[in-house]
């Protein structure tokens, strides 16, 4: 049985640092003068990042990365 104590909390940490660099990165990048692209930038950058997690959650909860 795959024991999932130790891969819950390391996968919170690596989920952290994922938004800590993810938010650097969105903040980096030039982003539009006008207000209505910006917020269209900001909404899709908030949306975008959740995409590449969905391996790290699978392995978080059953210690496999994919099906």
């Amino acid at each position: 049985m795959n024991d999932p104590s130790w891969r819950k909390p390391a996968g919170v940490l690596l989920i952290l640092a994922w938004i800590v660099l993810w938010a650097a990165l969105v903040l980096r990048i030039p982003r539009p003068a006008a207000w209505p692209l910006q917020l269209a930038w900001f909404a899709g950058a908030g949306l975008i990042w959740i995409a590449p997690l969905k391996p790290l959650l699978r392995w978080m909860e059953s210690g496999k990365w994919r099906e």
